[in-house]
């Protein structure tokens, strides 16, 4: 008996031993994740791609990376010849600062209608440090100043690298900052605790400190690519996925602190509850972010171990930690609320019980409202806009997307954004030659070689991201054998068809390691089958009003060619945690001995509160993605939260319980529990007074 108090005293302290000291030793690690993060163009492109090997030949070029700028001088009215030598002059302070790659003296373009001037400004001065051609940038914007009416502005495909860069180093400290504040308002609106909320707050930031740590040293160890993109969806996920483990085992806690009289017990008695199903959900939302290391797409491939590092640094500290806590402050951290060993809930008439009852009356016309419901908001996926451009990404339009569509207004015949070919310099003045003639472009210029190969700079007739650029862009690929065609609208044309390539390969993936964990957990194949259709069936009405919404509402002129690949993964590996935890729970009741309806109404009394909270709060979090200036992270945040909460309120609660009711023990085929049991009729007075006789 002593040993045992012993124990239960020393196992809660030894692990929270164990976690600070961990944190002591690694916390210093977490701020040093922003300073390994790449923002690079190739970090982002298709590693197969055309235009990701022109990234990389252009880095090998003397000087690296080129950087490339766009001053643009507009007068509404016209020019005057002053406004000329302003940007003469301007171009003379440029070129005495830093070293220029098309020499000391401005090429000046101007426009037919003598309302504009194009200057081009490119330097390998900065070579590939990120910084050093942030601060370029940054240094021409201080030096070209317009004034008295003449308007200046810098674009140019480096301008707008520059002010994405700036969004995705801003991504981390509002995302965690707005991550930490929703979540502890809801926690405090589910617990009407004012201590019990602090508890997971503190154990998911500490999940988060955690996951930086070991995402940091994954870099150093494995040369592991973080993007701010990467980052900054970690950060939901560690926030989002951590606070639903919570809320689940601090009701089953809470539940089995009722029946059980000491608060190690009954942690326990939690664990050995709800643990399994914890498991899973962890365990389906990594492995369905790992499947995206089959994905071509850097950024993609990247964000699958990124991700699933911060899933199960949350799953390690909420089994751990958050326990240990927990019984370290006993009942007394649910005050005002507090449990009290043998006491019986408030029983009264819940939400879901109401839920449970519709559905159990009308299953099949539940179902069926529920099915064309979801199929005709699906429908709406058709309305979606075309591929998003890169000028078109910014929910505020900053200096550089102005700029181009200045240009772009300007210059009607002539594409102010360069194709670039890389060509191998032997045959460099017949690919110019043969570039020059091919049909849309409207002019080539030979630039810098070395190693072997040589670039040329291709302006093509037509705007930049049109369908006439791009008939130009595949007609170069055509004609130029041997060459590698890239630059900014090349790396968005590949982008489209990498991500459908991706969509046929990781899709099929994450639906079959989903569906193993879940018919591992559940022990059938009907249910897993179930789940599965409907959180697939989610994603589609998520992007249907996605096309409802992107446009007409929020103005958005193109969806982001990664948007229906990545919402699929977190739709369909998060969704799943839900009906994880209503079918797991199920399972417990037919375990039991409660008959199919009785199992299935009873689990969703008991989990829905718990599974509507971790809803909200999932939502919450990646809508908090929809404060951020790129239409990328509006999108995704959109899609996400929506899915989350139809997923909730609607699948998980009507549908999923609904099909359960229809089936019936059908619904664990081929399990043991799919089968009827034997009805064990009992002895009676007369068998069981000859039992002893016959037994002599």
């Amino acid at each position: 008996m002593a040993a045992g108090i012993s124990k239960r005293r020393a196992v809660p302290w030894a692990v929270l031993a164990l976690w600070i000291a961990l944190i002591a030793l690694a916390g210093p690690f977490a701020g040093k994740l922003g300073d390994v993060q790449r923002n690079n163009v190739v970090d982002y492109l298709p590693a197969g791609a055309d235009s990701t090997q022109v990234a990389k030949v252009q880095q090998q070029l003397p000087g690296g990376e080129t950087t490339e700028l766009v001053l643009v001088y507009h007068r509404e009215g016209g020019l005057r010849a002053a406004d000329r030598a302003t940007a003469d002059r301007q171009f003379g302070e440029i070129a005495a600062a830093h070293q220029l790659a098309g020499g000391q003296r401005p090429v000046v373009v101007p426009s037919k209608d003598g309302t504009t001037l194009m200057v081009p400004v490119s330097s390998t001065e900065p070579g590939d440090d990120e910084a050093a051609r942030t601060a370029f940038v940054e240094d021409v914007r201080e030096t070209v100043i317009g004034g008295d009416g003449l308007s200046v502005e810098v674009g140019g495909p480096s301008a707008l690298q520059t002010d994405m860069g700036e969004v995705f180093d801003s991504i981390d400290g509002t995302l965690m900052i707005a991550t930490v504040l929703v979540v502890a308002v809801l926690l405090i609106l589910t617990y009407r605790s004012p201590f019990l909320w602090l508890v997971p707050l503190f154990v998911v930031g500490v999940a988060a400190l955690t996951t930086r740590v070991v995402i940091y040293g994954l870099v150093q160890g494995f040369d592991l690519t973080v993007t701010g993109q990467s980052a900054g969806i970690m950060t939901v996920l560690v926030f989002g996925a951590g606070t639903d483990y919570a809320l689940l085992l601090v009701a089953r806690y809470r539940e089995e602190l009722r029946r059980v009289e000491r608060p190690y017990d009954a942690m326990r008695a939690a664990l050995r509850g709800c643990g399994p199903a914890v498991l899973a959900s962890s365990g389906t939302v990594a492995a369905g972010l790992l499947c995206l290391l089959a994905a071509d797409l850097n950024s993609a491939r990247g964000l699958g171990p990124v991700g699933a590092v911060g899933v199960v640094c949350a799953l390690a500290a909420m089994l751990t930690l958050l326990p240990a806590v927990l019984v370290l402050l006993g009942r007394r951290v649910f005050w005002p609320l507090i449990p009290a060993y043998g006491s019986e809930p408030k029983q009264r008439r819940s939400l879901f019980a109401a839920m449970g009852s519709s559905a159990g009356r009308r299953p099949v016309a539940v179902l069926a409202s529920g099915a064309v419901l979801l199929g005709a908001l699906a429908l709406g996926a058709l309305s979606l806009p075309g591929t998003l451009t890169q000028e078109d990404s910014f929910t505020d339009r900053p200096g550089s997307v102005s700029a181009m569509r200045t240009l772009a207004a300007a210059f009607p015949d002539r594409s102010s954004q360069p194709i670039s070919v890389i060509t191998p310099t032997s045959g460099a003045d017949e690919a110019l030659a043969q570039a020059r003639t091919t049909e849309g472009v409207a002019g080539a210029e030979r630039g810098r070689s070395a190693d072997g190969w040589t670039e040329l700079a291709v302006f093509a007739e037509d705007a930049p991201e049109t369908a006439g650029e791009t008939a130009t862009i595949k007609a170069l690929r055509d004609g130029l054998d041997g060459s590698y065609v890239g630059g900014p609208s090349a790396q968005q044309l590949d982008l489209d068809d990498t991500n459908a390539r991706d969509r046929l390969i990781v899709i099929p993936l994450v639906l079959a390691a989903v569906l193993l964990i879940l018919i591992a957990l559940l022990r059938s194949i009907v249910a897993p089958l179930i789940l599965v259709v409907a959180v697939v069936a989610v994603w589609g009405a998520a992007m249907g009003l996605g096309g409802l919404i992107f446009e007409p509402v929020f103005g958005f002129t193109g969806v982001d060619p990664g948007l229906p690949l990545l919402s699929f993964v977190f739709l369909v590996a998060l969704g799943v945690d839900y009906g994880i935890f209503l079918m797991h729970r199920m399972r417990e009741e037919s375990l039991s001995g409660a008959e199919p309806a009785t199992a299935a109404l009873t689990a969703l009394r008991t989990t829905g509160g718990v599974i509507a909270s971790a809803g909200i709060v999932l939502a919450a979090t990646f809508a908090v993605l929809m404060n951020l200036p790129l239409v990328t992270m509006v999108e995704m945040g959109f899609v996400v939260a929506v899915g989350v909460l139809l997923d909730t309120f609607l699948v998980r609660t009507y549908l999923v319980t609904s099909a359960s009711l229809l089936l019936g023990r059908a619904v664990w085929w081929p399990g043991r529990l799919s089968r009827r049991p034997t009805r064990l009729v009992p002895p009676s007075d007369a068998a069981r007074r000859r039992e002893p006789a016959a037994r002599a």
